[in-house]
């Protein structure tokens, strides 16, 4: 553990231009993905059975596949992607197709929580099925999600890591291992990591906490 503190002092800018790099693909990936998990939970929900045998079937591979073989895949196995898409960017596509697989579960159960008299409600309105979807049910079932969405977006941004298996722009991980990899330090700067991505976790899983302390006494 000696120099650690000295390890990081001489590295903190490019350290810290690392941990940016894994903030934005989380962000990136978890905006995308929650795109695609919202499409995929309202095709589970759908009264047409193709297409809710084909969002089941997308959501249940998703999930069955770890990210990072699905990284792998997109970026070794694809023909040419490797070639013509960055680390970044494959990284990006493999967690958002992670994040909609598992989030849209995580939104169907917010979505059927929803109380059947609200969707009731609407109908005696006169509203039109889409309406209600997009008025009444989305909204409030979005609302009843947010914590476990809370919580899964912590696992993607750790999930970034990943990206140091098919090189790229350089987010923390590999930033740390490529100045491991310099000065044979590798444990000082694979702590500096873990540290830096507690700073992260660490405060954004108490605020999940606390906001699903109070959604529950909401929903109560």
């Amino acid at each position: 553990m000696i120099g650690i503190w000295d390890d990081f002092i001489d590295n903190w800018q490019v350290l810290l231009k690392g941990l940016l790099v894994s903030i934005e693909m989380a962000v990136l990936a978890l905006f995308f993905g929650l795109i695609l998990g919202l499409a995929l939970a309202i095709g589970t929900m759908s009264g047409r059975a193709l297409v809710r045998s084909i969002a089941i079937v997308l959501v249940e591979a998703g999930r069955g596949a770890p990210a990072l073989v699905v990284l792998q895949i997109i970026y070794f196995g694809l023909p040419n992607v490797g070639m013509t898409f960055t680390g970044f960017v494959t990284a990006v596509i493999a967690l958002t197709l992670t994040t909609g697989a598992y989030t849209a579960e995580i939104m169907r159960g917010g979505l059927q929580a929803v109380p059947q008299g609200e969707v009731e409600a609407g109908e005696a309105l006169g509203m039109s099925r889409a309406s209600i979807l997009r008025d009444v049910v989305v909204p409030q079932g979005l609302r009843i999600a947010i914590p476990p969405l809370m919580g899964f977006a912590i696992i993607i941004f750790q999930a970034t890591s990943l990206t140091l298996y098919v090189g790229g722009e350089r987010e923390l991980l590999r930033t740390a291992n490529s100045l491991a990899s310099q000065t044979f330090n590798y444990f000082n700067f694979f702590f500096i990591a873990a540290v830096l991505y507690a700073l992260i976790t660490i405060p954004a899983s108490s605020l999940t906490e606390r906001v699903e302390r109070r959604m529950g006494r909401h929903l109560q």
